[in-house]
């Protein structure tokens, strides 16, 4: 795992205000040099210097940021082919399944650390307000300088990007789901931010136990379960409630939380959608007009 992976983990160093700045990790996930990382590093600066594992330094410059995920997307300047990680499906991951966290914990260049998947679905507000929701939980041992590194599954592959530590708790870290990683690299690649249309819910993955499946004719094992809805919104003027389940948007399957994310492109502002939900054991859709998600808002 470290051997595949190592190689792509780079150092960020960051000039911020008055030449105060800071460092973190991050992980190319391209020979070209893209390099995802999270917002939180990058913030004080549009450009970085990078150290590979080799210690070569080289500029990047910063290409595009989601502060709704933590995730920031820079590329290096220099024309050069580099070693790039593969981003994995995080959907596959299970509770207890072993990972590592690689990266520049307390400056200290590429440090390895390993662990469990302690739970998965979790979320966490970033530092724009919005909840994150799917990330993935880990005692693997983080420390300030990590932020942006790779967290790395048992078959070598990224699933996750780390971003956080609870301050006063002992081993629980957090890391940005590979597969919510995937859609924001496309979006700041294509469009150099992430557009997001918006219905008005609070939602989190939850099991769809095989009863349930077989009385409602569902086949998937998971969906979304409603947590609140924004009065005023499009979900709450086309009925939906707390505890309802989203099984679907436009046909499309709801298995999770980052699905749902995926599902609410900018395409959908203005556009009317199909919601399949699941209410009191019977299947039901409804429609509605996602409208460009505001500031500080959950989907």
């Amino acid at each position: 795992m470290v051997d595949r992976i190592g190689p792509a983990v780079v150092r960020l160093d960051v000039a911020g205000p008055q030449g105060r700045g800071g460092s973190g990790s991050g992980v190319i996930v391209s020979p070209d040099g893209l390099i995802v990382t999270n917002h939180h590093v990058v913030t004080a600066s549009p450009r970085l210097k990078v150290t590979t594992a080799d210690g070569m330094r080289l500029n990047a410059r910063v290409v595009g940021i989601d502060p709704d995920t933590d995730l920031a997307l820079a590329r290096v300047e220099e024309s050069l082919a580099l070693p790039a990680a593969t981003l994995g499906d995080s959907r596959k991951l299970r509770r207890g399944q072993l990972v590592i966290a690689i990266g520049n914990p307390l400056g200290f260049e590429s440090t390895v650390t390993a662990g469990v998947v302690s739970a998965l679905g979790r979320s966490l507000r970033a530092s724009s307000g919005r909840l994150v929701d799917d990330l993935i939980q880990t005692d693997a041992a983080l420390n300030p300088g990590n932020s942006g590194g790779p967290l790395v599954a048992s078959h070598g592959e990224v699933v996750g990007i780390n971003t956080a530590i609870i301050q006063g708790a002992q081993g629980i870290c957090f890391a940005i789901a590979a597969n919510t990683v995937k859609h924001v690299i496309g979006e700041l690649v294509r469009h150099g931010r992430v557009r997001r249309a918006w219905i008005g819910i609070a939602a989190a993955q939850t099991a769809l136990p095989a009863r349930l499946r077989h009385l409602a004719g569902v086949a998937q094992d998971s969906a979304v379960m409603v947590a609140s809805v924004e009065p005023g919104s499009p979900a709450a003027e086309a009925g939906i409630a707390g505890g309802d389940v989203v099984l679907a948007i436009d046909g499309r399957p709801v298995t999770g939380a980052d699905e749902l994310v995926r599902s609410l492109t900018g395409e959908q502002i203005g556009r009317t959608i199909a919601v399949e939900i699941l209410r009191d054991g019977a299947r039901r859709i409804v429609s509605l007009v996602p409208n460009e998600r505001p500031r500080r808002a959950a989907a």
